[in-house]
């Protein structure tokens, strides 16, 4: 097979004018060391925690674009409040796309490197929304036969997240979950990880057909925050569950304090639990996204037995060491399409993912949703 000599990439930049502009680059083709592997990207999903790198700050209602082709380009103003935040960032031409799958059709000279060779595998190395994408062989999952780029675009950051989700509740000693943003495509992942692991699954959704699409799915636990007993609601399922342990999607408001705030209610229905100080067994939240970009609010009710903080995916592997890695992986492979299915509502050049009706579409975050950018299109 003959190469091309160059190949696009799709770049984010924030000027020092506050100005965001997406655009796509002509990269020449890498050279490759022995133990690295050129894939042909051929699926490469768009999450939520690509469109942080991708826009930022920026204001996104007024998004612009411009050119056709591979000149496709898009704009948006940032605001001052937004170039505070990514000041960092300022000038900087940042590759995007957390993950995705291809072909491996270049090789280096390492054994492990060359018995990739052919083969569709999945990576998780950033920089994935282009045609091409150099990797470290060990970064590679090998799908297994009749598994396409397709099937395995989507293989990395929610079904290792889930499963690290569970993880993180069995080495921190708690024995039940909450989560928010539930029906999301994570969120199914999560229940269908609990349901065949016998863990107990509070799920916090905001709408009643959201409530109902985890239903038919056999959630037993579903607490929706739009109904004016939520509160109460949340505590029944808590109690009923024993969950001490919450992931926040949306990390912002007084979400993640209200779960903590119903967890020591849960508690207080235990004798023998209470104290003057509180519950005495820990409640712990876990903001693990930004839906919700207001301040954290904590209200402090619930005794002095609690925590909140942040957690991140790759920060857990590095913490849990490569055998949990490596275990959680081989059973992502195993379960691809079954508990780690991915559904797509569309799927998308790299030249289309710029056009900003299409941008509209998935900067929405509509549940139930998730795209698909396909860069041999």
């Amino acid at each position: 097979m003959t190469l091309p000599q160059s190949y696009l990439q799709m770049i984010s930049t924030v000027s020092a004018e506050g100005e965001l502009t997406m655009e796509l680059m002509e990269k020449p083709m890498p050279e490759l060391g022995d133990d690295e592997v050129l894939i042909r990207v051929e699926a490469t999903p768009i999450n939520p925690s690509d469109q942080g790198v991708m826009f930022g700050w920026a204001s996104m209602a007024q998004a612009a674009s411009s050119g056709t082709g591979a000149h496709t380009r898009l704009t948006a103003p940032v605001s001052p409040q937004g170039m505070g935040v990514m000041k960092a960032r300022v000038g900087q031409q940042l590759p995007v796309g957390n993950e995705g799958a291809g072909t491996v059709v270049a090789a280096g000279s390492g054994d492990y490197a060359q018995s990739l060779m052919g083969k569709v595998v999945a990576v998780m190395g950033g920089g994935m929304y282009a045609q091409y994408r150099k990797a470290p062989a060990m970064m590679c999952l090998p799908l297994k036969d009749g598994h396409t780029a397709r099937d395995g675009a989507s293989c990395f950051v929610n079904p290792l997240t889930a499963l690290s989700m569970v993880e993180t509740m069995r080495m921190e000693g708690h024995t039940a979950l909450v989560h928010t943003a539930a029906a999301s495509n994570l969120g199914q992942m999560l229940n269908r990880i609990c349901a065949a692991d016998g863990v107990e699954l509070v799920n916090i959704v905001r709408k009643p057909e959201q409530a109902q699409l985890l239903r038919d799915m056999g959630a037993k636990h579903i607490v929706d925050s739009s109904s004016e007993s939520f509160k109460a609601d949340l505590v029944d399922a808590i109690h009923a569950t024993g969950a001490t342990l919450a992931f926040d999607a949306t990390g912002g408001g007084e979400l993640a304090s209200n779960i903590l705030a119903a967890m020591e209610a849960a508690a207080a229905r235990t004798p023998g639990a209470y104290s003057i100080y509180g519950s005495v067994k820990h409640k712990q939240v876990y903001l693990y996204g930004g839906l919700d970009t207001s301040p954290t609010v904590l209200n402090r009710a619930y005794g002095m037995a609690w925590g909140v903080g942040g957690w991140l995916l790759p920060n857990f592997l590095a913490k849990a060491g490569g055998d949990v890695a490596m275990r959680l992986r081989a059973r992502v492979a195993d379960e691809l399409k079954t508990t780690f299915a991915s559904h797509y509502t569309d799927e998308l050049s790299l030249e289309q993912a710029l056009q900003a009706d299409v941008v509209a579409r998935y900067y929405a975050k509509t549940t139930g949703e998730k795209f698909l950018i396909c860069p041999q299109k």
